[in-house]
């Protein structure tokens, strides 16, 4: 996947789209969690743990196209899919205690990947870095706020979905050259080959727990276009 750069990006000034869960910090590992306790907690006595884990990525894939990402529709889901497969009322405690998985993730400090906050400073310093998310406005801009990684952005952009016309709508907004201008992420699905397709440079950073919904098979860049993959963030600075 990697390809051989054809000169030394740090020397000449770029834009750096970086995605921000589980590129710049931890997050889909506390969704984990919470959904391994809700599995724990149903204890369903007819369907495995795998297949009740099926069952809710259906329903958080159907929750996300009715109401978009976020806590809010991580809870409906939770909800949802208990009252599907449970042949029992959900009485306020369940209803509760099912909440509550869902605010464990709302309660977690905001834990950056390493190295992130050392090599966005450096970045900084030669290159235009916008931050390039999708979700809940509020809850992103909020964790953007807890992680003090704000003052290395030049622009924050919150996107209901990250799909082609998105970047395409982004890059025009923005004024980004194509040719200096590169999507850095951890998920295939958002951040890869949308952007690839939209003209873009991409840049893959792997993440242990990407999130299933973003699982998907990372496509060849398109001639005059360049895919790396990267171990860490702070490989950045190799190239850039």
């Amino acid at each position: 996947m990697n390809t051989p750069l054809e000169a030394n990006h740090r020397s000449v000034r770029q834009t750096l789209l970086i995605d921000a869960d589980d590129t710049l910090w931890e997050n889909n590992v506390y969704f984990e969690r919470a959904i391994a306790s809700f599995i724990s907690y149903l204890d369903h006595r007819i369907h495995t743990a795998e297949e009740v884990r099926g069952h809710l990525n259906r329903v958080e894939h159907a929750t996300i196209a009715a109401q978009g990402y976020g806590l809010h529709s991580f809870r409906k889901s939770l909800i949802t899919c208990f009252e599907q497969l449970t042949d029992q009322p959900i009485t306020q405690e369940k209803h509760d205690r099912i909440v509550s998985f869902a605010q464990s993730i709302a309660d977690q400090e905001i834990e950056l990947l390493p190295n992130v906050d050392a090599t966005l400073a450096d970045l900084a310093t030669r290159h235009r870095i916008i931050m390039v998310t999708k979700g809940n406005t509020e809850e992103q801009q909020d964790k953007l706020r807890r992680s003090g990684l704000a003052p290395h952005f030049s622009a924050v952009e919150v996107l209901p979905e990250k799909h082609t016309d998105a970047y395409l709508s982004l890059a025009s907004h923005h004024a980004c050259e194509a040719a200096c201008t590169w999507m850095i992420g951890n998920s295939p699905r958002s951040d890869i080959n949308p952007a690839l397709a939209a003209g873009l440079h991409a840049i893959f950073i792997p993440h242990d727990f990407t999130w299933v919904l973003e699982h998907e098979v990372v496509n060849q860049p398109p001639p005059g276009q360049t895919l790396l993959e990267l171990p860490t963030f702070a490989d950045l600075t190799q190239y850039f």
